[in-house]
């Protein structure tokens, strides 16, 4: 359970420098940019210590598929970033897919 802890911890830390990513404006701004840096050295260790327990493969997708979906939450209810219908399809399977993917990840042989 702890391993997971760590996986939703990266992600959010991942989300949260990706948001200051965008708002550094290129590197141009210092405060978002170090921020940045920062929160993607967290996520990175937390991703470390999640994959002490969880397989590369279950971890990784999860991380792309929840970070996905909140970058895109993010995108539109902060920078007022529309995408297409079939954008939102597509973000819809990458759900469906960090779903079965968390469920067979819980699953031990």
């Amino acid at each position: 359970m702890t391993a997971w802890l760590y996986l939703f911890s990266a992600i959010l830390l991942e989300v949260g420098a990706t948001t200051l990513l965008n708002l550094s404006e290129g590197f141009r701004r210092l405060l978002p940019t170090v921020g940045a840096l920062a929160l993607y050295t967290a996520a990175f260790f937390c991703l470390s210590r999640a994959l002490r327990d969880i397989p590369l493969g279950i971890a990784y997708a999860v991380w792309c598929g929840f970070g996905i979906v909140c970058i895109v939450a993010i995108g539109l209810v902060m920078f007022r970033q529309h995408l297409s219908l079939m954008a939102y399809c597509g973000i819809a399977f990458i759900i469906i897919g960090t779903v079965l993917t968390s469920l067979a990840g819980a699953v031990r042989h």
